[in-house]
């Protein structure tokens, strides 16, 4: 008989699948996003050295007074803004996308919009 598989296992069966792809550079790091009821958070990550670069979240105090609640797309829009100005900061320009195995919609998307608005490129 067939195990159950939780939604949380399918999803990380999707990200080990897209893992397999994706890889982050020195030149290109690797943008990985995670998703959680309530909060949302991203990394900027080199692979090679596997070292974040650049991280930013709705749990840090700048982003957490500006929000109430952070598992809404509005908190979404305002990492991906951090993110995306931190890592022009650091001199980092272009990223590749992970999405972690969450589906490209609602929080996720809003997030890579924003970076993508802030002047990343994936």
């Amino acid at each position: 008989m067939a195990k159950f598989k939780s939604r949380n296992d399918k999803r990380l069966q999707r990200h080990q699948r897209v893992r397999r792809k994706v890889f982050g550079t020195p030149e290109k790091p690797r943008l990985c996003v995670y998703r959680s009821l309530s909060n949302i958070s991203a990394q900027i990550i080199d692979d090679t050295k596997g070292i974040t670069l650049v991280s930013a979240s709705t749990l840090e105090k700048d982003i957490k007074e500006k929000i109430s609640y952070g598992g809404n797309r509005e908190a979404s829009k305002l990492v991906g803004e951090a993110i995306a100005k931190k890592a022009l900061e650091k001199g980092i320009e272009t990223v590749c996308f992970d999405r972690g195995g969450f589906l490209y919609h609602g929080r996720v998307k809003e997030l890579a919009d924003s970076a993508r608005a802030a002047g990343l490129k994936f």
